[in-house]
């Protein structure tokens, strides 16, 4: 593959989001698993936008998988967002959609966040 990854950190104000552009792959996934892990050991909800994601293979996977399982060990959350179908169904396939929240917009994943933080 030879399309580039980029990256892009915002933090929110309650969470911490990720913008992804480009192929995830075992030539690009170190950067990505990095700055996520890290994020993650923070222990806050964090947010990965996939909607600009053109390609994810099995190591792209592993580490969303690696990142919900340090966030959570932290005490934080991860939340995926996209809508492109061919993600959504890798997500499904591998059962990673029940591990990992997975919305359609931003506007769904702070809407999750929102009720998860609210009070009971």
């Amino acid at each position: 593959m030879d399309e580039a990854l980029t990256i892009e950190v915002r933090h929110e104000p309650g969470y911490a989001a990720v913008t992804a552009a480009g192929e995830i792959d075992i030539s690009t996934v170190t950067r990505l698993r990095d700055c996520l892990f890290e994020l993650a050991a923070s222990g806050g909800p964090l947010v990965v936008d996939l909607e600009q994601v053109s390609f994810i293979d099995s190591v792209g996977l592993a580490v969303l998988v690696g990142t919900a399982n340090r966030a959570a060990a932290h005490g934080g959350s991860l939340y995926a967002v996209c809508a492109r179908p061919k993600v959504c169904k890798l997500f499904r396939l591998t059962g990673l959609d029940s591990q990992i929240p997975l919305a359609r917009t931003m506007d769904e994943a702070r809407e999750a966040l929102a009720a998860r933080t609210a009070p009971s």
